[in-house]
């Protein structure tokens, strides 16, 4: 072979490149945002008032607990600490003895638990049609619903007692029931309208394609996609009944019936002073429930929350 034929050869290869001289794109290549001074300020105004708000949701329940431990030389101390120097049990103890704590807590657990239920049996359904019912009637409803969560207790408990009183439901757990349950339904209702209306209307089309009808599209379809919203409206409802009042004061006289909240009244003697030390303790037992149940059910809650950010 001549030395041009070597020549025209070798200009006719193809030369690689060097795999060092190959730089591929890296996700870290990225040029980060640079926090401005304002940003940097909005930012730390925004952990600051977190901070506050937690605090300011904190400390009754804090001082509280310091409270419920602490014996009486401290409790009439001029100088309060938050952290018992001598903690003791026996305001738990004087709580249970002066006043039926255990036949309370069951009677509003009893009460808080029966008209959560019915109050989710009832709502479900019922939003249902109105999240997929669009019409004069169900606008209608929903605007009833706003509008009944703005009428204050005191302008209602007259009628509800009149309507108690014709029925024989006056000083009655079951009567308190259906007050719960009336009460907590607007809200229960609103909630779960909301969440309806997050399910796509596919799949209830393809349900109904296969021959299922709107019973059986709510039970089997639509109820699955609703356990979060369903769970923590049922738990909104159930902290509800369970924290109510003034109800249960109208409502209920013989002592056997009370409810916690009404109970926890009498700690305060008969000048208005009240016995601080056990009245703290129970105060502190009527919480834990609902700290509990949000403590547990908090995946379920937010999930239910965010329920209305996923679309079709």
């Amino acid at each position: 072979m001549s030395s041009t034929e070597r020549a025209g050869g070798s200009r006719g290869r193809s030369v690689p490149h060097r795999a060092e001289n190959v730089r591929t794109p890296r996700r870290n290549d990225t040029p980060r945002r640079r926090l401005t001074p304002r940003r940097t300020a909005t930012r730390t105004g925004q952990y600051a008032a977190l901070l506050g708000y937690l605090a300011f949701l904190a400390f009754p329940f804090l001082w509280l607990l310091s409270t419920a431990f602490k014996p009486p030389r401290e409790l009439g101390s001029l100088h309060p600490t938050w952290i018992p120097e001598a903690p003791t049990l026996d305001n738990f103890r004087q709580a249970f003895a002066q006043q039926p704590l255990s036949t309370a807590a069951g009677n509003s657990l009893l009460a808080a638990a029966v008209s959560a239920l019915l109050a989710i049996l009832l709502a479900t359904p019922m939003a249902y049609v109105l999240a997929r019912v669009r019409n004069r009637l169900s606008r209608a409803a929903t605007g009833w619903v706003v509008i009944s969560q703005a009428f204050p207790l005191v302008l209602v408990i007259i009628p509800l007692f009149l309507i108690l009183k014709g029925l024989h439901l006056v000083d009655s757990r079951i009567g308190l029931i259906m007050v719960y349950v009336v009460w907590s339904l607007p809200f229960a209702l609103w909630m779960l309208t909301g969440y309806v209306r997050a399910v796509p209307r596919e799949l209830e089309e393809a349900a109904a394609m296969d021959g299922a009808g709107r019973l059986r599209t709510l039970v089997s379809v639509t109820a699955p996609l609703l356990a979060p919203g369903i769970v923590a409206t049922a738990l909104f409802a159930f902290i509800t009944a369970w924290n109510e009042f003034f109800f249960a004061l109208v409502l209920l006289k013989s002592p056997e019936k009370q409810t916690l909240p009404v109970v926890l009244t009498h700690f305060l003697g008969a000048e208005g002073v009240a016995d601080l030390g056990p009245l703290a303790a129970a105060a502190l037992l009527a919480t834990l429930p609902s700290l509990l149940l949000f403590a547990v059910i908090q995946r379920r809650i937010t999930g239910g929350m965010l329920a209305g950010a996923v679309k079709s």
